[in-house]
């Protein structure tokens, strides 16, 4: 470790589909968070590390922040600003395509409380034109101070790299917290389950509704040197396991195989991964579901 070493954590907060997942993604240089055209898919807090110079910096990808209707939804809003309370520096994640809306103004209203150094990254710049940009940044400025603006694409990695280092300069001195190589702290069986939630959502985006999970119930490391993985995957009814599992089952096959390529990759192993499909009704009002993903669950 570098006598200079530097060492923190910045939180990633903004509305659902701003692109948080995929700026982590690109940050860290591969994938620890999964990333879906569906809103509020990251539901938990999802630590990447990413190595700059001498510093390592922390990247917490928090959930998306909404107006909570139900009780997982409230456990995520909550887990969301715990992840900026509790950070060093707040970046605050707005599509650039979206401007200011109704949910972007009550994260500023809210942000405005959080009492640690704040940036503004407009992302999907690729898409509008400058002048708009400009004019964006300044009004999101004008409605709450920002430390510096930053205009990127987290798609194609314009204005990454600049990110990277401007985040690097702002750790505190200090030891680092992981080890150099390491990318995440999500342990592989979460990163496994979330790789086949991802899949669920790439494959039943339209037909599946929102609430529906996997849990990693088995990881066996066997002699040669493979990992048998049995996973669950919960629903709240039967028509909803119908739909999982396809015509013949062929829906669930090929959700396993396109799951089973990125947990071998993850996992630098050969994988045999093992599908179920459980009718779980009301399994988001069940505390046991919110311990397996990482989240607080609320009473009330």
């Amino acid at each position: 470790m570098p006598a200079d070493a530097r060492a923190g954590f910045v939180a990633l907060i903004g509305v659902p589909n701003a692109g948080k997942s995929t700026l982590l993604n690109s940050l860290v240089g591969t994938k620890v968070s999964i990333v879906s055209r569906k809103v509020q898919t990251t539901r938990a807090l999802i630590r990447g590390i990413v190595m700059e110079g001498a510093s390592q910096i922390v990247l917490v990808d928090t959930p998306g922040i909404f107006a909570p209707k139900r009780r997982l939804d409230r456990a995520m809003v909550h887990s969301a600003w715990g992840g900026a309370a509790d950070a060093d520096a707040v970046c605050l994640l707005v599509d650039a395509r979206k401007g200011v809306d109704e949910e972007v103004e009550a994260v500023l209203g809210r942000l405005a409380e959080v009492k640690r150094r704040r940036f503004l990254i407009l992302n999907k710049i690729d898409l509008i034109p400058r002048e708009r940009l400009l004019a964006l940044a300044a009004d999101l400025n004008g409605r709450l101070p920002f430390a510096e603006t930053f205009m990127i694409s987290a798609l194609n990695g314009d204005g990454v790299a600049d990110l990277r280092r401007a985040l690097a300069g702002l750790m505190p001195p200090g030891p680092w917290l992981y080890p150099e190589d390491q990318v995440s702290d999500a342990p592989l069986r979460m990163l496994a389950a979330e790789i086949t939630r991802e899949k669920i959502y790439d494959r039943l985006h339209e037909e599946l509704p929102y609430r529906s999970t996997v849990e990693t119930d088995q990881w066996q490391v066997r002699a040669d040197g493979s990992v048998r993985i049995e996973q669950t995957i919960f629903v709240e009814r039967e028509s909803q396991r119908s739909i999982v599992l396809g015509k013949g089952g062929r829906t669930i096959k090929a959700i396993g195989q396109a799951a089973r390529v990125e947990i071998a990759e993850a996992a630098e192993a050969t994988v045999h991964l093992f599908l179920h499909v459980k009718v779980r009704e009301n399994w988001a009002d069940d505390p046991a579901r919110y311990r397996e993903m990482g989240l607080e669950f609320p009473r009330g």
